[in-house]
């Protein structure tokens, strides 16, 4: 059957519920129509910018009749930043959308039936990122600007003070782009490839309140160093300016060389689950403190993992195999990232740690622990999943239980999936929000062995 709607086709529909990129969703002459930046209950006005044979993808042009979930937008840069899809609904609203995408994802993609805990909310919605990565570019004049990028674009959409990052942060971003205009320091062009300056990394402690900076470039200039004396001197929470060398012409924002200590100390310390913690601007921390400690409580107690040998992988600086540590009989985390395999060695050793040992090494590669007799293992992979081998490799370990957590619940559900075919049954999956105002949402999902 042919679409009865056609690109540039203006009409009125109802969104009827929220997919899991944020999108409002409705049903129009028998198509699926997906618009951004609508809440369920909207009556809106749309123009369709994109059609296919069953979907529809539409602008929204007005809201005619609001939903009660619809609340004003309090920041000038959304929705054109590509940081927030949920700024215009109340936070429970988001919530309530985050724990649908979460039961859709196992019970559609993973063809599972777990049971599903109550979604945990964030204490804070706002200012509750310890982590902000800045791209630099030029305007329309010429001008260095800082923001973040627009939806699916590299196109930066500056913006003076995010709601999401710490004030601090905003106050420091913007000082730095001052004194680029004044001094007149080269920035980078992407699609050029030249220039010189290309992001900003900021990193807090959320218990410490201490704060690394870290300025990426093509290469080195001496006006970095003075400007990095500058920074700590304006600022005195900053312990340390590093300088990240990246050359090539690729999207991602670190290089591969070894990072430069321009002023003060590499690294910043905080606490989490009562471990202190070295963090070092390239290792993986997560970005909202209080809702991780939260997540790595359901953790644990999924893990039921007292007395029993513990298999964490990617653990990046060993927050979590740390925290299950103070229980468990030995915990082995194994992490590919160097900078964070270098950070979780002495946060062990400065805990007092003694029962936990870190590998280097990809996850494929269980060769080291293949003789060892594993109880517990703890996944926390990158949005993409787990590749089918590394969950294979786990199978052949035979643990009691995995747990998984995900800031992907389509993934998570893919995987657990898998392991069902492999032996394992999901049996609890709960939602933690570790992203307020984002569709991004973390889940943890308890997988038991079918024969135990």
């Amino acid at each position: 059957m042919e679409n009865p709607i056609v690109k540039n086709d203006v009409f009125e529909t109802e969104i009827i519920t929220i997919a899991n990129d944020g999108s409002g969703v409705s049903k129009d002459k028998g198509v699926t129509v997906f618009v951004p930046n609508t809440a369920v209950g909207d009556f809106v006005e749309v123009k369709a910018v994109k059609v296919t044979k069953s979907l529809i993808y539409a602008r929204l042009l007005r809201v005619i009749t609001s939903s009660p979930d619809r609340i004003e937008n309090d920041c000038p840069a959304f929705p054109v930043c590509g940081g927030c899809e949920f700024r215009h609904i109340f936070y429970e609203a988001e919530l309530r959308a985050k724990e649908s995408f979460i039961r859709d994802a196992f019970k559609r993609i993973g063809k599972l039936s777990p049971k599903f805990l109550p979604i945990v909310g964030s204490e804070k919605n706002e200012r509750y990122r310890n982590k902000a990565q800045y791209p630099i570019g030029k305007d329309v004049n010429d001008k260095a600007i800082s923001g973040f990028y627009a939806t699916r674009s590299h196109r930066i959409v500056p913006c003076h003070d995010c709601k999401l990052q710490p004030e601090i942060f905003s106050e420091i971003k913007n000082f730095i782009v001052d004194y680029i205009r004044v001094n007149h320091l080269s920035v980078y062009d992407e699609m050029a490839h030249h220039g010189v300056l290309r992001h900003l990394c900021l990193r807090k402690g959320e218990r410490s309140g201490e704060i690394n900076v870290c300025i990426v470039a093509r290469r080195k200039i001496p006006e970095l160093s003075k400007l990095a004396h500058i920074i700590i001197k304006e600022f005195p929470s900053v312990k340390g300016v590093v300088l990240d060398l990246n050359s090539e012409k690729t999207n991602n924002v670190f290089g591969e060389k070894k990072q430069v200590i321009l002023a003060g100390a590499e690294n910043i310390i905080d606490t989490m689950c009562d471990v202190e913690v070295i963090i070092s601007p390239r290792s993986f921390y997560q970005v909202n403190t209080p809702a991780a400690e939260i997540m790595y409580g359901i953790i644990a107690d999924f893990a039921q993992h007292e007395g029993k040998t513990v298999l964490d992988l990617y653990c990046g600086i060993g927050t979590i195999g740390l925290m299950l540590a103070k229980k468990a009989k030995e915990v082995i985390g194994v992490e590919l990232q160097k900078a964070s395999i270098k950070n979780a060695l002495p946060n062990a050793e400065q805990n007092g740690i003694s029962n936990v040992r870190f590998i280097c090494s990809d996850a494929k590669e269980l060769e080291e622990v293949s003789a060892v007799k594993i109880d517990i293992v703890i996944l926390d992979p990158a949005r993409k999943g787990c590749e089918p081998e590394v969950l294979h490799k786990i199978a052949e370990l035979s643990p009691e239980r995995i747990v998984m957590a995900s800031c992907e619940p389509a993934t998570a559900a893919r995987d657990c999936k898998l392991l069902a075919e492999l032996g394992y049954k999901t049996t609890r999956v709960a939602g933690v929000d570790l992203f307020p105002r984002t569709r991004h949402v973390e889940c943890v999902a308890e997988l038991i062995r079918a024969d135990s």
